[in-house]
Parts: structure tokens; C-alpha cells; sequence
């Protein structure tokens, strides 16, 4: 049992977590008739807790429990792999990778993400307010006027053949190559790193 804990704590190489992500459409969709997605599980959350009349919570939530209980296990995952099954070894990030945040004023890596920026003293100053509050509201604004989030997009609906799902990761790409390395610098400096 020791030897499978010490197994189960060093990272999969992506020839097994990638197959094991990608199997997850085929066995949801032959199991259930089910698609795999992430941010459709907040549209439940408020469907079953906001008072009805919203039109767009308006629908059975209770047929989708499934993803409920799929993010629920996502996040008692995380718990557990955090608390009980982390590896204890420093993280490794590219030296390239680490002067360039150096030179945005990020250095400490000692955790799964960089102490300079998600600390619990960044969520009261304008750093946090930026990162969490404003950059939190793009990113559930994106995913639903994208009608979906990079998971469901990327990982479901390229796989079954969906146009808009192709179109949709194909900008959160963009998104995300012209944020690291165009937009990324200057919003640091302005926000004082």
C-alpha cells in the first residue's frame, strides 16, 4: 500500500492522464447520453437555489445531478490530493519560465501556485481586485457567451464534431497567447509588481 501512495504522489505522464481525460467523453456519452463540461454546473447550482422566474434557471436541474456530484468530486479530489497525497518535492518550473516572472516580480514557487500573486494579503488590494474579482468576472462572462468553458469546448465538443467548439477554443487559445505574452507584463506593472 505504501508503494502505491508513494506511486499515486509523483505526476502521470501525459501518455495516462491524457487518454484517461480523453476516455472520459466516449464513456459519458455511451453511459448516459451525457456531455462533459465544467461551468454548467454553476447554471445548476443557481437553478436549484435561485427562486424560479429567471428564465435561463428555469429548466429540471435535477437532471443534471450528475455533474453536481462530478464537481463535488472534483473538488474533494483536489482536497485530497492537496492535504494527504501532495508531493513533497519543490515544483519544478523551467529557468526560462522563472526569469520571466522574476521579471514581473513573482519568485516564490514554492507551492502548486506562486505565493506573490495568491496570497490571502493580494485579496484586499488592487492586485487582487484585479486578478481575482475582475479577471473571476471575464472569465464566467467568456464562458458563457461562449456557451461553455475550455473543458467542455476543448475536451467534449472538438471530439464530437462541434464547429463552435473549435472556434471557441481556438480563441481561448488566442486569448491566453495574447495575455501571456502581450497583456501580462503591463497589467503586473500597473498594479505594482
Amino acid at each position: 500500500m505504501e508503494q502505491f501512495i508513494e506511486w499515486i504522489k509523483q505526476p502521470w505522464p501525459w501518455y495516462v492522464a491524457g487518454p484517461m481525460i480523453g476516455l472520459t467523453v466516449p464513456a459519458l456519452l455511451i453511459l448516459g447520453n451525457k456531455t462533459f463540461g465544467i461551468s454548467s454546473s454553476l447554471r445548476h447550482i443557481c437553478a436549484a437555489c435561485v427562486p424560479a422566474g429567471i428564465p435561463f434557471f428555469t429548466y429540471n436541474w435535477k437532471k443534471e445531478i450528475w455533474n453536481l456530484l462530478f464537481v463535488l468530486g472534483v473538488a474533494i479530489g483536489g482536497f485530497i490530493a492537496t492535504n494527504f497525497l501532495a508531493n513533497p518535492e519543490t515544483i519544478v518550473v523551467s529557468e526560462a519560465t522563472q526569469a520571466d516572472l522574476a521579471a514581473l516580480g513573482i519568485t516564490d514557487f514554492s507551492d502548486l501556485m506562486p505565493a506573490d500573486i495568491f496570497s490571502w494579503e493580494n485579496m484586499t488590494n488592487a492586485k487582487g481586485l484585479l486578478f481575482f474579482v475582475f479577471g473571476g468576472f471575464l472569465v464566467g462572462f467568456g464562458t458563457r457567451y461562449a456557451g461553455g468553458c475550455t473543458s467542455g469546448h476543448a475536451i467534449m465538443g472538438i471530439s464530437s464534431l462541434q464547429w463552435q467548439s473549435v472556434v471557441a477554443t481556438t480563441f481561448f487559445m488566442i486569448g491566453g497567447f495574447l495575455m501571456t505574452h502581450v497583456l501580462m507584463e503591463p497589467l503586473m506593472k500597473m498594479v505594482g509588481f
